[in-house]
């Protein structure tokens, strides 16, 4: 009775110091979670506004005209295309069956 009494108590114990241990590892992975949430947040914020200002500029067709700078402007525009992949308003938008390459 002793020995099933001890046995029980060490099993107790370790499963008590193995979801304490797992306790603070899920805490340390939340708060690396949140951080990386808000860089994300951040950054998606950054490329709407990016994203509003290249409208507003190729609406009024200025650079459009000049060969060099035309030129430019489009890989600009192809850049910031490629970047709306990762704005995660955009991609909330989208269905989540199309993958990522095939929304040009």
């Amino acid at each position: 009775m002793i020995t099933l009494s001890i046995i029980l108590f060490l099993v107790s114990f370790l499963i008590g110091y193995i979801s304490y241990n797992l306790f603070r590892k899920v805490e340390k992975l939340e708060k690396i979670v949140d951080s990386q949430e808000a860089y994300i947040r951040k950054f998606s914020s950054t490329l709407n506004s990016t994203k509003n200002q290249l409208d507003n500029i190729d609406r009024k067709g200025t650079f459009e005209s000049d060969d060099e700078i035309g030129w430019f402007f489009e890989s600009i525009k192809t850049l910031q295309r490629e970047l709306n992949e990762f704005n995660i308003n955009e991609n909330n938008r989208n269905t989540q069956s199309t993958p990522p390459s095939s929304r040009r």
